[in-house]
């Protein structure tokens, strides 16, 4: 009898907008769709139904026992890097019998860029602009923001990545939360640059709260700067590459070729400033509608992040 493969798992961060939370759940609707020799099922760690742990049942009742868990997250942040794992630990005691491994954020990968440099494109109303036409136009990238100074450091590499071969001016990059600088700040940098027309770029999956309050600053700011040429991208989206991403991450997960990067992790290498979070314990994050369970949780926002339970 043949092994039937692991099912796959995707772990999403939950957001308060409605539209952005429906998206990620036609994204796995869609994930199941085009794989259906594969149970496929997706939950949030917090903010949006329904949670991860409902989506491990939800596995569970349909007969599975192993499973690949991919985090649809750009970024190696607390979320992926404590937070997920702490749940899925939690959920192996809610279920005894089940196993699983743990897959690797998107990043930065080359399908993402091409999605990005096409989102760009977009916005200056043409297709494969040649490197040429691109020579006055500046990219403001903007990241999610985290208290983890490597995944912000992720967004510089990202921004990087973008800018080489590709024949814009520039790419910069900025937060929208919790790190700097701000939306604001990275446009006022981009015309002191000598920026002649800046595309602010949302680096983010779907719609929803933070995407649209990059919009928001960017249009504030050009409204304050009526001589600037300012446009605001799209976000990512439910594009063919993303999906044949998290397919990637699923087999790499399976294979067992994992190759995570923990050279500048915050809680195991005592990075300038954030010493305090070497060895923190892990817990699981607490979702509202995660019901009928111990809902232990820690610290100011909740949780800690730490422990670093991801495969190595």
């Amino acid at each position: 009898m043949t092994t039937p493969p692991p099912a796959l798992l995707i772990a999403g961060h939950g957001t308060r907008d409605e539209a952005g939370a429906e998206a990620f759940r036609d994204f796995v609707r869609e994930l199941g769709r085009r794989h259906p020799e594969l149970p496929v099922a997706g939950g949030f760690i917090e903010l949006s139904p329904p949670p991860l742990g409902d989506a491990v049942t939800e596995l569970v009742e349909r007969g599975v026992t192993r499973f690949a868990a991919v985090p649809l997250m750009l970024v190696s942040a607390g979320h992926a890097k404590g937070d997920i794992p702490a749940a899925l630990s939690r959920e192996r005691d809610r279920h005894p019998g089940i196993s699983y491994t743990y897959g690797r954020p998107l990043g930065p990968h080359p399908a993402l860029l091409n999605v990005l440099e096409r989102r760009l494109d977009e916005v200056l109303g043409s297709s494969g602009r040649r490197p040429a036409d691109r020579a006055d136009v500046t990219v403001l990238l903007v990241g999610r923001g985290s208290t983890d100074p490597d995944a912000n450091a992720e967004v510089h590499k990202a921004a990087r990545l973008l800018w080489e071969g590709r024949g814009y001016a520039g790419v910069e990059t900025a937060f929208v939360s919790l790190a700097a600088p701000d939306v604001p700040v990275g446009l006022d940098r981009c015309v002191r640059l000598g920026a002649r027309r800046i595309v602010v770029l949302p680096y983010f999956l779907f719609t929803g709260i933070l995407p649209e309050r990059v919009r928001q600053q960017t249009e504030g700011w050009a409204a304050a700067h009526p001589e600037a040429d300012v446009r605001c991208a799209d976000v990512i989206g439910p594009e063919p590459e993303l999906l044949d991403l998290v397919m990637e991450r699923y087999q790499e997960a399976v294979r067992g070729d994992l190759r995570m990067n923990c050279d500048s992790c915050v809680y195991r290498i005592a990075l300038p400033g954030f010493e305090d979070k070497v060895g923190m314990p892990q817990q699981p994050h607490f979702h509202p509608d995660d019901d009928g369970h111990d809902h232990g949780h820690h610290g100011p926002h909740g949780h800690h992040h730490g422990g670093h339970a991801h495969a190595h």
